[in-house]
């Protein structure tokens, strides 16, 4: 397929992702549209000007463009069924938090997952749903500093929600919920390597023996707020220590002024950025500190934006990561379950600065191989070039 459909003006991020896979599409041939969210009508006109029949195909991430927008649903028809154009979409989080946009699924749609927990998930609730390959996250980068120019130890990219927060989805049903979604909470901050769903599943096969499959998708949808609780609990843990321990983290996003600490003179708090901007401050640090959105097989675009900015990617692991970067050589890894370990590492890399700039050189040598989004566009190009194929075959 030669044209091809991307949105933007909706999540940063993803208009950020759109464009960055853009610019390669663009080197490899392909004609782009750039769907704008905002301004939904206007570039719905534009969008039947730019379309070629059984030559357009469809990249969203989230469901832009398939979740109910009224330009493309009217009166039980699909724009994207109308117009016989294929619909891939890239989920960036975990599939239970877009099951009610199941309705609007075309009947040319490809979902593809960024963990393959996801993609198993998928497999197994969703059978009839066609995936397509597992796709990583990606990374991009600016302008690379010098070792001795980066001002900052380090930086954390990322917004932050006191756990607390998320205690009125806890304590909304009774008493007996409130233990029962408690009990979840700290089993997986107990055990952080445990898949989501995993936990999920255990705590309601106890509460409710013989539980089906049908019955545990819609349990588990109703129990997103878990995810978030477990996520920002530990990625408030993670800042927390190293700062309460004496090092300076700068962090870059919404909602830390809300972190509790012993020593908050030591979190520098700069507030929410774009893209460019966490970009921009990753490039200005030696150390990049990560926090896992709770994928357990696979991995966040922080890790390859940290690794192709040239700071040293500190995060905890998962098992993708595990098969795929070596640690210690190209990514220095914590585990969740031992984050007062975390001084102690920061310690030792801060004292070896020709290792820290080794490791660096390496990430940034693997992800600048692997891990860009102009990667990630020529597998998806080869992916709608076979796609074409097989069309002109029929």
């Amino acid at each position: 397929m030669k044209k091809i459909i991307l949105f933007i003006e909706g999540i940063e991020t993803q208009e950020y992702f759109s464009k960055q896979l853009a610019k390669t599409f663009r080197s490899l041939g392909h004609e782009i549209f750039l769907f704008q969210l905002l301004k939904e009508r206007e570039s719905f006109i534009k969008l039947y000007r730019f379309i070629e029949k059984e030559n357009t195909v469809m990249l969203t991430f989230n469901f832009h463009g398939l979740c109910g927008e009224e330009c493309f649903y009217k009166e039980n028809k699909i724009f994207w069924e109308e117009q016989e154009i294929p619909c891939y979409n890239i989920v960036l989080d975990h599939p239970f938090y877009y099951h009610k946009f199941g309705k609007y699924i075309p009947p040319d749609y490809t979902q593809i997952s960024i963990d393959r927990g996801h993609e198993n998930y998928m497999k197994r609730f969703f059978p009839s749903i066609k995936l397509g390959p597992f796709l990583p996250l990606a990374g991009s980068k600016v302008r690379k500093k010098g070792w001795e120019e980066r001002r900052q130890d380090i930086v954390f990219t990322g917004n932050y929600t006191p756990p607390q927060k998320f205690n009125q989805y806890v304590d909304r049903i009774d008493e007996e919920y409130r233990e029962f979604y408690q009990a979840i909470i700290d089993d997986l901050i107990l055990h952080p390597s445990i898949a989501m769903e995993e936990a999920f599943e255990k705590h309601l096969v106890t509460a409710i023996p013989g539980i089906c499959d049908e019955d545990l998708k819609v349990c588990m949808e109703n129990m997103i707020f878990i995810d978030l609780y477990v996520r920002f609990y530990f990625r408030g843990l993670v800042v927390k220590t190293l700062v309460d321990y004496g090092y300076p983290v700068h962090v870059y996003g919404s909602g830390w002024n809300l972190l509790e600490c012993i020593h908050p003179e030591n979190l520098i708090v700069h507030g929410p950025q774009d893209s460019i901007g966490c970009l921009k401050a990753i490039a200005d640090s030696r150390i990049s500190l990560n926090v896992m959105p709770w994928f357990k097989d696979g991995a966040h675009d922080r890790v390859f934006n940290s690794m192709l900015n040239g700071a040293v990617c500190l995060s905890d692991d998962s098992k993708w990561m595990r098969e795929n970067l070596e640690e210690g050589k190209e990514i220095v890894c914590y585990s969740l379950e031992h984050v007062d370990e975390l001084p102690v590492i920061v310690s030792e890399l801060l004292k070896q600065p020709e290792r820290m700039k080794e490791i660096a050189y390496l990430g940034f040598k693997k992800a600048n191989t692997y891990h860009t989004w102009g990667c990630r566009a020529r597998i998806l190009s080869d992916l709608f070039e076979i796609l074409n194929m097989e069309e002109e075959k029929k």
